[in-house]
């Protein structure tokens, strides 16, 4: 029974680091200081945060290392290889979505897609866009109120 326990506990470390390993957050501004009152890294000019491969800039941050969110705002850009989205601000919670808002551009290769507001899940790989939507791919223009996108086939639903 005790070789059980102690066997399940190293299989629950190894597969806690693993999860930690995947999901690596850094960050680095211009200037930064840990907010005690809140558990927050606040980060302010030329912020860059990268989340595994995806990379996050800002005029201004603030990061729960904890909870793996990050709060930004002042231009900031959401990318990550070829997807690009721009907006004025953004909520992201590293491992599930990103809730982008004011301005909102997404460009890719041959697509563009401009809205009030997206939500993005990397799970599913679906970008919502909300209100004002334009759309132009591939030398068609149109508008709609929403669009759903699935970026792994590069598909508009």
């Amino acid at each position: 029974m005790r070789k059980r326990i102690i066997l399940l506990t190293i299989l629950l470390l190894v597969a806690l680091t693993a999860t930690a390993l995947a999901a690596k957050l850094s960050f680095k501004a211009d200037r930064q200081y840990f907010d005690f009152s809140t558990g927050l890294h606040v980060l302010s000019g030329n912020v860059q945060i990268e989340i595994g491969t995806r990379t996050i800039t800002a005029g201004e941050a603030r990061v729960n290392l904890a909870t793996m969110e990050v709060w930004a705002s002042g231009g900031i850009t959401v990318t990550q290889n070829d997807l690009y989205f721009t907006g004025d601000t953004v909520y992201v919670y590293a491992k599930d979505s990103a809730e982008i808002s004011g301005g909102v551009v997404l460009t890719r290769d041959g697509l563009k897609i401009s809205a009030d507001s997206v939500d993005y899940n990397w799970r599913t790989k679906t970008a919502v866009f909300k209100g004002n939507v334009q759309v132009s791919q591939n030398g068609t223009v149109w508008s709609a109120a929403t669009v759903t996108y699935n970026v792994k086939t590069n598909t508009i639903l």
